[in-house]
């Protein structure tokens, strides 16, 4: 099998590539610039500029590029490439809350799975939590502040990459599925617990400021619309594992 990634040297991608590997893959890596040596073709999704030599004898593609604009813009250019170079299966890796969080990321996560699913080729999209590296971020700056802002209400199912890493080699080698079921960590986090235990982990000491979230959006976060609780699978790694292992 010869599979295109992208994203490959993203936080996912590290963690995807040596898995595949091992799994038996031959991997050729998608990346603004290609690097000597290597099997990487410099391509640009936004402009679709590259691709059609990148899909060049490519079996299947992992999509795991993503940013904070134009993910759905990426997808078409890189779908429309792909199916003229004949691929056979696209997995793509998207968000829970996707079709539900009323959020313009949201919304862009789901215009590109969209465009996976209005293809002509058979694919898998699985739906993950957010990552503990991004809570870890979020945390890290929030607590910055001498008083740290607490959003009641809004919830968490942070997952390890490592668990959605093996996830997805799992289904890059398996047959097209479609929709799979959802990915997320083994724990329902409250954001002031997320707060308490990185400032614990950090041995220091910062007093919590309950706020509420107005709007459609604080209502959605309070009623769990990024949260998967129903055809989930549950990773391993929870938040004081991470905490552990990046903190000691």
């Amino acid at each position: 099998m010869y599979v295109l990634v992208t994203g490959g040297t993203g936080t996912l991608g590290k963690q995807v590539l040596p898995r595949l590997a091992a799994a038996g893959a031959k991997i050729r890596v998608l990346s603004r610039t290609a690097k000597p040596g290597a099997d990487r073709v410099a391509c640009d999704l936004t402009t679709g500029e590259g691709l059609a030599e990148a899909m060049r004898g490519i079996d299947t593609v992992l999509h795991l590029a993503g940013g904070q604009k134009g993910d759905d813009v990426a997808a078409a250019n890189l779908v429309r490439a792909a199916e003229e170079a004949g691929v056979g299966h696209i997995v793509h890796i998207s968000v829970i809350g996707a079709d539900t969080m009323p959020i313009s990321w949201f919304k862009m996560k789901l215009a590109a799975e969209d465009a996976i699913r209005d293809s002509k080729i058979p694919h898998t999209i699985l739906r993950a939590a957010q990552f503990h590296d991004l809570v870890f971020t979020i945390a890290e700056k929030m607590t910055k502040m001498p008083l740290v802002p607490a959003p009641g209400g809004l919830r968490f199912q942070p997952v390890a990459s490592e668990d959605v890493a093996a996830r997805l080699v799992e289904l890059t080698v398996g047959e097209p599925q479609g929709l799979v079921d959802d990915i997320a960590g083994p724990r329902v986090y409250d954001m002031r617990e997320l707060l308490r235990g990185f400032l614990a982990a950090r041995g220091k000491k910062r007093p919590l400021l309950p706020v509420r979230m107005p709007g459609k959006v604080g209502r959605a976060y309070r009623a769990g619309d990024n949260l998967s609780l129903e055809r989930v699978r549950t990773g391993a790694g929870t938040w004081e594992d991470f905490l552990a292992a990046r903190l000691g």
